[in-house]
């Protein structure tokens, strides 16, 4: 039996973005935010994309959504290249991807009720008029978690786990096959990120979903992703299995992250833990060899002249590291 194709594809993707002139009107050099990324999402799958802010994954997710085209590589849905949709295929792309952003309040009008907030997508879609829209925003609502009687209501009137609950219907409202989250949990109280967490694998599962979900903790990609890749100064420098990937990293950089994340048990909070040192630089000017090489206290004299190429390791990932296979594992008990 053949195995289904590809949801999501991103083949060498990179983007850059052009500076002002210096004072003298001299061309400055452009950011390159994000660096020949490649992987694919597949039916039903998690992507958790993770690493520091900066390092180029909210410009990765706008380019999926076609918000930004990219410099040079493909982004392909379901096999069809979005940087070369006609303008009439547009709309109808737009059924097939979908995203939820990490402000709830934010990304809400405040000025529409939650029912015409959640049935704006199937209206302007064609999808349902009249009658058949509203039932079809109750069902909806019932999905997520929410009563129709609350759908009277304006954004203000809801809690913030509630408002991201409108989001991931309106999401869902014209059934797509992909959704892009970025930071969905960040702006919620700890006591309310499970219960969305949750909703997401449930709908995941009852309606065979893709998630690109992009965040900076460690622990919700753990929960959720069947994948993860990290992401370094706009280049994946590990990614594979989240079971692997997490708990047996083998680039430095992955290792740190994870080495950052707070500890509750109180023996393991005793001992000392690596930092990882500086902050990611800007982009601009990148050097021949390893992006990583000034801030990893495993770097060698090759790291700065000869840049990693991602290599298969352990046959289950791929990680940029010339010295992958000598980095050291976490300390016990701390795999997220």
């Amino acid at each position: 039996m053949n195995a289904p194709a590809p949801a999501l594809i991103l083949d060498a993707v990179s983007k850059e973005f052009a500076q002002r002139r210096s004072l003298f009107g001299r061309p400055a050099a452009p950011v390159r935010a994000v660096d020949t990324v490649s992987f694919v999402v597949n039916p039903g799958e998690t992507l958790g994309l993770v690493g520091e802010s900066g390092c180029g994954k909210s410009t990765l997710a706008r380019m999926i959504l076609r918000m930004t085209r990219p410099t040079t590589g493909h982004v392909l849905v379901e096999g069809k290249r979005v940087d070369a949709l006609l303008p009439s295929e547009v709309l109808a792309y737009r059924r097939q991807i979908q995203m939820i952003f990490q402000d709830p309040y934010a990304s809400l009008n405040p000025r529409i009720r939650a029912g015409d907030l959640i049935g704006e997508p199937m209206a302007i879609h064609g999808l349902a008029r009249g009658a058949e829209l509203e039932t079809r925003v109750a069902d909806l609502a019932a999905q997520v978690g929410l009563s129709a009687a609350m759908l009277g209501r304006y954004p203000h009137e809801f809690s913030g786990g509630q408002r991201q609950r409108i989001a991931i219907a309106r999401a869902l409202a014209v059934s797509p096959r992909i959704i892009v989250a970025d930071e969905p949990v960040s702006a919620l109280d700890v006591s309310v990120r499970a219960q969305v967490l949750n909703l997401m694998a449930d709908l995941q599962t009852s309606r065979g979903l893709s998630y690109v979900f992009i965040s900076h903790d460690i622990g919700t990609v753990a929960y959720l992703s069947h994948r993860v890749a990290v992401m370094y100064l706009g280049a994946i420098v590990e990614i594979g299995p989240a079971r692997d990937v997490l708990r047996r990293p083998r680039h430095p950089y992955t290792r740190l992250l994870l080495e950052a994340v707070p500890v509750a048990h109180p023996r393991l909070r005793v001992r000392r833990r690596e930092v990882l040192p500086g902050e990611v630089p800007n982009g601009v000017g990148l050097g021949a060899g390893c992006r990583f090489a000034p801030r990893c206290p495993m770097a060698q004299e090759r790291c700065r002249v000869e840049a990693p190429t991602p290599r298969a390791i352990d046959g289950t990932r791929l990680v940029a590291c010339h010295f992958a296979e000598d980095t050291p594992d976490l300390p016990k008990g701390l795999a997220a």
